[in-house]
Formats: C-alpha cells, structure tokens, sequence
C-alpha cells in the first residue's frame, strides 16, 4: 500500500463547486507528486468523482495505482436531483438509495467498474454502515450484510480474484470491531476516529487490528478542516471543546515552527495497526501543499511535548518514537 493517497470526495465537488478542468488538474497535480493511491465512492458527486477519477487514470499503466471505491448505494437516475444536494455542489442526476444485500453490492461493485473503465477495482469497501450514519435504521442495514449475503458477496468477490482486498469505509470505529467479528477484513478506511485530535481507537480496536491483520488506512487525518485552518469537525460546525483543544494543539507546533497540518498528516501512520493515510484537497495547490505537509521534518521534541501536555494519548505511538 502506497502510505499517502488522495480522498476523492472534493473531486465529486463536495461542498464547492468543481468543473471537468479543476478536477482533472488535481488529480494530475496527484499524479505528479507521487500520489499512487486514489479513494472514491459511488456517493461522491452521486457518481461524479468515479467518472472523474476513472478519465484521469485511463491509460496508465494498472498496475502503477491502487484504486479503493465502495458499495452500500445504489445510484437511481433521478431528474430531480439538482443543485446542492446533501452537501453535494451540482451532483449528477442519480439518488442514492442504500443497499447492502448480496444482489446489491454486486450490482454497485459492476456500476462502479463501469464508470470507472477498468477491468478491476484493488480494494472495495462497505461504505457507511454503522449508527453514525443509519441511526435507529441500523439493525435494518446490518441484516441486509449478515442474514441478506452483503458480506457474503464481498467474501466471493475476493475469493474469485476479482478485487484484491475487502472492508469498510466508515466513521466509526465500533462497527468495524463489529464487523470483524462476522468477516475477515484486509482493511478499513476509518474516517477521523484516530487523528492528532483524538485516539478513542486505540484500545481494544486498533490492538486487535495488529492481531488480526485488517490494516487501517486513515481517512480525515484533518478531522473534516478543523486540523488545517478550519472551523468544521465531523461535517459540521466544530464545538467549543473541540475548538479548545485545537487550539492547543495549534500552540504547541507552533512553538517549534511545526505547521499544525503537517503534525496532524504524519501522526497516525506511526501506529502499527495504520497502512496509509489519504487527505482529499480541493485544488491542485492543496494536494501540492498536503505533499509538502506529509514529507516535512517534525521534530521528535514536538510530539514529546505534546504528550507531557495531554494533547495525544500517552499509549499512541508516535513517528518520534521510531
């Protein structure tokens, strides 16, 4: 696994806007720095941000890249789908109805080839799955994976050789616990449950990941902006406790010259249980700047500090340790 990638959800224009031409820049832009890992999802500009990155990667050599994308929507043609939509900037014409049945994530897996123009798909996850998203429709849509064949579907899919490795895409890190007691998973995307902000993941989670081989790539290592300059966390307007700890988190790099950003992209990779970290960026310069943040020199003092601070668990490893 290439250890930094690209999260290809800007380039499907969340929240913003984003045209044909500032898409493909990016995603060159990606290409130029070393980028070799690129994760989408139906959801993303509802099935704007695959065709995006399936154009982007035609004609390279395949097995120069490893492509994630993911299943648990269906994407409906739907007319009346316009605007912003979700948080989505201009998406395409479809809905995403939820479907984690064994005949639906087979159908999402054999859209999504499509769209994207290849012949195979490296790593594909269940996107999505968890109360964090479903809530009281949860037990619903876990029954669909376990009694309704969605794992099932996922386990034949890797067995057959038709992608190389299966897990999930989600934002909480309690149903992927979940998850392994029902299916062996090579990995997991988790999204912002174990950054500089916050290692709540670490015990028993991430430990039994060691032990049981699903290796966790880190999506949002910025916690949705509020890492990089932001005011949002989890999707929306960060709350004061969480604004005060950044704060002093912020402080802390700054006394040794150590942008925030930088300390935020190159923390989690220093546990064992983590393969890779991906930030998505809404321009070419961002994903230049994001490069120069993953590559830049910390100091092994800061994470020292923030330690004997209280800003990072005393149990995390840390790249300053190695």
């Amino acid at each position: 696994m290439p250890v930094f990638g690209l999260g290809c959800a800007q380039v499907g224009s969340l929240y913003q806007p984003m045209d044909d031409a500032e898409a493909a820049a990016l995603l060159e832009s990606a290409w130029e720095v070393g980028v070799r890992f690129f994760d989408t999802a139906p959801l993303y500009g509802y099935t704007r941000s695959e065709r995006r990155v399936g154009l982007a990667l035609a004609g390279r050599d395949r097995d120069a890249f490893v492509l994630c994308t993911k299943v648990g929507r269906l994407m409906q043609p739907d007319a009346t789908v316009r605007g912003r939509d979700n948080g989505w900037a201009d998406p395409l014409p479809f809905r995403p109805v939820f479907d984690y049945t064994r005949d639906g994530l087979m159908r999402s897996y054999e859209e999504s080839l499509q769209r994207l123009d290849l012949a195979r798909i490296d790593i594909l996850l269940v996107h999505d799955i968890g109360r964090f998203t479903h809530g009281d429709l949860h037990d619903k849509y876990w029954q669909e994976l376990t009694t309704g064949g969605g794992f099932r579907a996922l386990e034949e899919l890797r067995q057959s050789g038709a992608v190389s490795a299966i897990g999930l895409g989600v934002n909480e890190w309690q149903i992927v616990h979940a998850s392994m007691q029902e299916l062996d998973l090579d990995c997991t995307v988790l999204a912002g449950r174990y950054t500089l902000l916050e290692q709540d993941a670490l015990s028993p989670f991430l430990e039994e990941c060691v032990r049981r081989g699903n290796a966790i790539i880190v999506a949002g290592p910025l916690n949705s902006g509020i890492l990089a300059g932001g005011d949002t966390y989890d999707y929306v307007k960060a709350p004061a406790h969480v604004v005060e700890r950044v704060r002093a988190l912020e402080a802390a790099c700054r006394e040794l010259d150590v942008p925030l950003a930088a300390a935020a992209l190159q923390f989690p990779l220093a546990h064992p249980a983590v393969v890779s970290c991906i930030a998505g960026a809404d321009s070419a310069a961002q994903v230049r700047q994001n490069s120069e943040w993953f590559e830049a020199a910390i100091p092994p003092e800061l994470w020292r500090t923030l330690r004997m601070r209280g800003l990072i668990d005393e149990r995390a490893p840390a790249p300053g340790d190695r």
